[in-house]
C-alpha cells in the first residue's frame, strides 16, 4: 500500500467514524459525477447528492434545476463550481454508502442533500433514513461543509403517521445538526399537474427554473 493511498484509507475511515458519531442518537453503481460548468479557476465547491429529481430524469444535460443553478452560479461567482452526484433511483442508503468518497474527491465548501423521495415510496423504515441522512450530514460537516437539506413530501397513501413521520425527520434533523432546511423541493410546482411527465413523478424541463429558484433562495446565503 502506497503512502497516498494509506492517507486516503484513513481519511476515509476518519470521516466513517465522525459521521455515525454523529449519527449516534437516531440509530440505531457508483454514479458518475459530473461538474456542471465548473470554470478552471473555481476554489470552492457545491456538491448536489440527489435522486432523479436532482438528476434530471427524462431531461437533456443542461434542462435540470442543478445545471441551471451551476450556470446561475457560475455568472455571480465564476470562484464556484457545481458537482451533480446524482443518480436515479438513490436511496437514503445509496447517498450514505457514498458519501465519504464523494467529499473526499471533491472537498465541497456546500453540500446539497435532496434525499428521501425513494426511501418513502419503497416505504422503508423512517429510522433507516434518519440515521441515513444523519451520517452524511456528519461526513460533510467532517469536511468543513455547510449543509442544505432540501426535504419531500409524500402522499398519504402509507399512512398518516408514516407520512408526518417523514416530513418530521427533516426537520428534526436541521434542528439536531443545526444545518440548513428546504422543507419540499417541489413545493412551486407540486399541485400542477401539467408540471410532470407522463409518469406524474418527474417535473418537466419547462419547470426546471422554477425549482432552481427555489433551491437557490436557501443556497444563495451559503454561499456569500
Amino acid at each position: 500500500m502506497t503512502n497516498r493511498h494509506g492517507a486516503v484509507m484513513r481519511a476515509r475511515q476518519w470521516l466513517l467514524a465522525g459521521g455515525l458519531l454523529l449519527a449516534t442518537g437516531w440509530a440505531t453503481a457508483q454514479p458518475a459525477t459530473v461538474a456542471v460548468d465548473a470554470p478552471r479557476t473555481a476554489a470552492k465547491t457545491v456538491l448536489v447528492m440527489g435522486d432523479s429529481l436532482s438528476a434530471g430524469y427524462g431531461l437533456s444535460a443542461d434542462e435540470g434545476w442543478v445545471p441551471l443553478m451551476a450556470q446561475r452560479i457560475a455568472q455571480r461567482d465564476p470562484g464556484w463550481s457545481v458537482v451533480n452526484a446524482s443518480i436515479s433511483g438513490e436511496t437514503t442508503a445509496g447517498g450514505s454508502a457514498r458519501v465519504v468518497d464523494e467529499v473526499l474527491r471533491h472537498r465541497p465548501s456546500v453540500v446539497v442533500i435532496a434525499l428521501g423521495a425513494n426511501d418513502a415510496l419503497r416505504g422503508l423504515p423512517l429510522q433507516d433514513m434518519r440515521r441515513n441522512l444523519a451520517r452524511m450530514i456528519g461526513a460533510s460537516r467532517h469536511v468543513g461543509a455547510k449543509v442544505l437539506l432540501v426535504g419531500m413530501r409524500m402522499p398519504p397513501n402509507l399512512g398518516a403517521e408514516y407520512t408526518r413521520g417523514f416530513e418530521q425527520t427533516y426537520r428534526d434533523l436541521a434542528t439536531l445538526f443545526d444545518v440548513e432546511l428546504l422543507p419540499f423541493l417541489l413545493e412551486p410546482i407540486a399541485a400542477d399537474r401539467t408540471a410532470f411527465q407522463d409518469d406524474n413523478l418527474h417535473p418537466t424541463a419547462a419547470v426546471q427554473a422554477r425549482l432552481r429558484d427555489h433551491v437557490f433562495g436557501a443556497l444563495e446565503p451559503m454561499l456569500r
